[in-house]
Parts: structure tokens; sequence; C-alpha cells
């Protein structure tokens, strides 16, 4: 393959040979996110169209529920905080066979979750459930070495995912009932979404001042902290009484506003020249609406709560993993931040997924079909990432440096 047609052309500097798969978390677990999206939503199409029938440990909504929060999107957490708290803390978390280990661990639940029929009852859940406290272990070493209070909560929202995969779990194992499981699964993406929204205040308005020089963009510290607070109290409230009460819509509501009323200065309007940043900011205003129409779903009906559903996960987990796993792969294989070509098509494929799942049940006589090109338009942004990616995560950095 010619990275021309791909990547700006960079000067490289010598560098080791090989392959680089386990020299740095986000290599393997980006590619494992990729392949894992470009896999599981046409095998949900399928069981939507009746021609492939998931095992019954769960009913098929939780299963496709639950893989694409604890099997995607846990995979692109765990590449990014393995690069992150690396870089935050200056000391490595894991690579060569602990990371191979953790990407074992990751799969073998993958495995036990979709062989779950052939397994005895509770090793599907043993198997699953023991990932997230392995990458806890790995990222609670650096950052207690190095005493990295300000990230401590990483290791708090890992321990949080982990309990909602739990409840899962033990709804599948008929230990709880009640429709747990999908409660799990919906505090699993409020979770998320607070993660999210942590780290975009951290990097949103700083990646789009150092590329636009444009000195007023800013965060506002108050508004800030509300913003996080709102969330956090939305996922309490989720938890502990449900999300399908009066008042979870107005906290979602709330969240909403005073999460979009922080962007304001965070200069999206100067983005639309680099696909790298617009991507990013799309997807947080993905986040914005989804959180409004959970807000309005309360008030005005089950096909809001839907939409405001896909508007969350295919919308703002689904576009801003793909933005950052584009940036960053990037970014720490010493390649310029600017987007190969090929991605600003796969932006906009998961732009076009997230509108049209998301408005799919608007219109209930094409809603199948929805749905197939929804699920059309996001295979294709992962096709491309993986097939423009991959020589760049299986092989060293250009510059020579380690990782």
């Amino acid at each position: 393959m010619q990275r021309s047609l791909l990547l700006p052309h960079i000067p490289t500097l010598p560098s080791d040979s090989g392959v680089a798969l386990f020299r740095k978390g986000f290599r393997p677990f980006f590619l494992l996110a990729a392949l894992h999206a470009l896999a599981f939503v046409p095998l949900w199409l399928a069981v939507l169209h009746g021609s492939f029938a998931p095992h019954p440990y769960w009913t098929p909504a939780v299963w496709h529920a639950h893989e694409m929060l604890s099997g995607f999107a846990t995979a692109v957490i765990a590449g990014f905080l393995l690069t992150a708290v690396g870089n935050w803390t200056q000391r490595e978390t894991a690579t060569g066979g602990a990371l191979m280990a953790l990407v074992v661990l990751w799969l073998a639940g993958r495995a036990a979750i979709f062989f779950a029929d052939s397994l005895p009852r509770a090793t599907p859940a043993l198997v699953d459930l023991a990932f997230l406290p392995a990458l806890m272990v790995t990222l609670a070493r650096p950052l207690l070495a190095s005493q990295n209070k300000r990230n401590f909560v990483m290791l708090a929202v890992l321990g949080a995912l982990f309990a909602t995969n739990l409840v899962t779990h033990l709804e599948a194992l008929a230990v709880l009932g009640g429709g747990v499981g999908r409660r799990g699964n919906l505090v699993a993406v409020d979770i998320i979404v607070l993660l999210i929204s942590i780290i975009a205040g951290r990097v949103l308005p700083l990646f789009t001042r150092n590329a636009t020089h444009v000195e007023t963009i800013r965060s506002i510290a108050w508004l800030d902290r509300a913003s996080i607070a709102a969330l956090l109290v939305t996922c309490l409230h989720d938890a502990l009484r449900g999300p399908d009460t009066r008042l979870a819509g107005l906290l979602a509501g709330a969240a909403g506003l005073l999460t979009g009323a922080r962007a304001l200065h965070w200069g999206a309007r100067h983005t639309r020249r680099d696909p790298l940043l617009w991507i990013l900011h799309v997807g947080y205003g993905w986040l914005v609406l989804g959180l409004l129409l959970r807000g309005a779903s309360l008030l005005l009906g089950p096909p809001l709560a839907s939409m405001a559903t896909h508007a969350l996960t295919v919308g703002a987990i689904g576009t801003l993993t793909l933005g950052m796993m584009a940036r960053v792969a990037l970014g720490h294989t010493g390649h310029m931040l600017a987007a190969p070509a090929p991605m600003t098509a796969a932006f906009v494929a998961i732009t076009l997924a997230a509108l049209i799942r998301t408005g799919a049940p608007l219109f209930p006589a094409h809603y199948l079909t929805a749905l197939v090109a929804a699920g059309v338009f996001w295979t294709l942004a992962f096709l491309i990432f993986l097939l423009t990616y991959s020589p760049l995560l299986l092989r060293p950095r250009i510059d020579g440096r380690p990782g």
C-alpha cells in the first residue's frame, strides 16, 4: 500500500523494523474496536432480519447493547487510557506480554459471550467480567505511584462500568430480575457519556485553540464543573431509581443544557477545514442532543427515548471514538495531525449513520430500511478506518521513538 494515498508525506527517521502491535495500548485495542464495529453491526442486522439467532443468554436487545458497550466502547476506552495514563504519569502502563494478556482477556470475553450456549452457565460472566478489573490494576499502578490524583477518576469510571456489566450478567444468571440488564446497559451509556464529557472538556478547547490560534477559545471553569456534576447526578439517579422516571428526564435535560453551554466558547465554528477537529465537535454535539432528547422523551413518549439512546450511542460514542482513534493513532505513531484523505469520507459516513439511526423512529414504515442504511454507513466508516490505519498501528513509529 502506498502511504502517499492515505497520509501526508512526512520525512521519516530511521526506525526499527517489525510489527509494533504490542508496544502501546492504543495499537491493538483500536484495531480490535474497529474490527468489532465492522463485524458486529452487520451481525445485528442479520438478527433483525431473522437470518441469525443469538444465544438465549440474554434477550437480543440486551446482547446487542452489551456488546456495543462492553465490547466496542470498552476496547476504545482501554486503548485510550493505556496510552493517556502513560503520558499523564510518565510511567509505562502495559506493553509486550502484559498488553498481550489484556488483549487476550478482552477477546476471551467476546468469545465467551458469543458461544455462551456452549459453555457452563456462569462461565461467560466470569470470563467477560475479568477484563475491566485487570485494566484497572494496570492503570492504577502508574497513577498511584505518581500520585496523579486528578486522574483517579478514571479508575472510578472503570469500576462503575464493571458494576453495570456485573448487574447485566446477574440478570442473565437469574440472580437479579426486573429488567436490570437493560438498566445496566443504559447506566453504562451514562457512564461512558460522563467519561467522554470529562475528556472532551480537557482536550477539545485545547486542540481547537492550538490548531486555529483563536485566542478567544476557552473553557469556563464553573460551567465545566456544573456540567460534570449534572451528568454524575443523572448517572446516580438512573442507577438507583431507573432511567424511566420523570425526574430522570429533567436531570438529563438539565445536563444537556449545561453540557451545551460549556461548549459555546470552544470554537466549533473555526474547525470546518480540519476534519480531525470538526468530527470531535460534531460528536460532542450529538452528546448534547442525546441528553436533550432524553429529557424530552419522558414528556413526549417512547419514539424520543429510542432517538435519545442512539444519539448518545451511534452519535456521540460512535463519532467521538472514531475521531479520537484517528487523532491519537496519528500523534502516537509520529505522523502529522492531518487527517488522511479517506478519513474525511469515514467521518461523513459515521455522521450519516448517526443521523439515520437517530431519526429512524420517526419513519415507522421504513424503520428496518433505515436501520440497514445506518448499519451500512457505520460499517463503511470503520472499514475505512481499518484500511487506512492498520499500517500505522502495526508498524513502528516513523520518528524512531518508542511506543
